[in-house]
């Protein structure tokens, strides 16, 4: 695995070796000792998966002290522009977000420390995103930001976008209970 790091302190993009056949593909997603090698999570408390298609925009979630988690996304399908956001108090990169491409064909992943936002845009016809979670979701501390406060290029202002992720608060008025703690 290649863990590249992005813009924002401790949020990685992997790339996987991917082995190819006549039959298909195979993909390690995670192992132990590599991310542990790299100082990230191991102890995964859930896993789930969603399916959206073209043009659904989920985000931007994250859940709140003391459940907030580190996230591990990929896509098993389609493709999705992926995109977190530091909302860590101290961060270097508060405020600030990257985006980049997921997709089955390049099976790369992205790592989300817990304090950071994040959510996706679906560009195929449809995608399946998987997430592995370092807490158990409770959802009296399930919280976002709005989808369209944090400068992210989102291809797109005509989404589908549930209710819920219309009616949270801006960045700019969003009091972060996250800090940001350098290694």
């Amino acid at each position: 695995m290649d863990f590249r790091q992005t813009t924002i302190p401790g949020c990685y993009e992997i790339i996987p070796r991917i082995l190819r056949d006549e039959r298909g593909v195979f993909v390690k997603v995670f192992q132990e000792e590599v991310f542990k090698e790299h100082g990230l999570t191991t102890d995964w408390r859930e896993e789930y998966y969603s399916v959206s298609r073209r043009r659904v925009l989920r985000g931007l979630h994250f859940q709140l002290p003391p459940h907030d988690h580190d996230k591990l996304v990929y896509c098993t399908a389609g493709v999705v522009l992926d995109a977190a956001v530091d909302l860590r108090k101290g961060s270097p990169a508060y405020g600030s977000h990257v985006i980049l491409e997921l997709s089955a064909e390049k099976g790369n992943m992205l790592y989300i420390p817990r304090g950071l936002a994040h959510g996706f845009y679906v560009t195929s016809a449809s995608a399946t995103m998987m997430y592995k979670v370092s807490s158990v979701y409770a959802p009296e501390y399930d919280s976002g930001i709005l989808w369209n406060s944090a400068g992210i290029p989102w291809p797109d202002v005509h989404i589908n976008i549930s209710e819920r992720d219309w009616n949270f608060y801006p960045l700019d008025r969003f009091e972060s209970p996250f800090t940001y703690f350098s290694d």
